[in-house]
């Protein structure tokens, strides 16, 4: 999984304040202004998700406007969880 975060350019995982996801940890990479992809990470399992905040400072703080879940247990080896990504991506 280290490798997907590096090669999308995730934020280093950090702990939500906000309650949205439940003080677990994140890492977030940007789509534009006010749209990001965030990874949550609980042991060894990852959710992804695309969330809407004023903006990026919001992140881990301010619960989001909008939040929908992706991909739930992402694995990087399933083409379809790929695709998901990827479909936000480019």
């Amino acid at each position: 999984m280290e490798n997907v975060f590096k090669y999308y350019e995730f934020s280093d995982f950090f702990i939500d304040e906000s309650g949205a996801f439940s003080g677990k940890e994140i890492a977030y990479t940007e789509l534009n202004a006010q749209h990001f992809l965030i990874f949550e990470k609980e042991k060894e399992q990852y959710n992804l998700y695309v969330a809407r905040f004023v903006s990026k400072k919001e992140i881990g703080q301010q619960a989001p406007e909008i939040l929908e879940l992706l991909v739930e247990n992402y694995d990087k080896s399933i083409p379809e969880h790929r695709v998901v990504l990827r479909k936000y991506l480019y």
